[in-house]
């Protein structure tokens, strides 16, 4: 399974009505943790209910919660955009 299958599947827990997921490791060649094949830099847009009520903090670990071992290997960076419904941008 490809490293955004691993993480589309694993966010599947946080039930999103929106998951956006980019792989950014082209821009970051020659970086800090970058590997040659890529799927270590990514940008990650997430609306979920499950955010309704928690702080920014709040909903980030609950991200790194559902990558688990990911957050460690192979991925390397993670930008996160993580809002509930009402809260998305017109």
């Amino acid at each position: 399974m490809s490293v955004a299958a691993e993480i589309r599947r694993r966010l599947e827990t946080l039930a999103p009505l929106r998951l956006d997921l980019q792989d950014e490791s082209a821009q970051h060649a020659g970086h800090a943790g970058a590997a040659p094949g890529g799927d270590t830099h990514w940008k990650l847009t997430i609306v979920s209910d499950a955010f309704a009520g928690n702080s920014t903090i709040a909903r980030h670990r609950m991200i790194y919660r559902a990558l688990g071992d990911l957050m460690q290997h192979p991925i390397h960076a993670l930008s996160i955009s993580a809002k509930a419904p009402g809260e998305i941008d017109a």
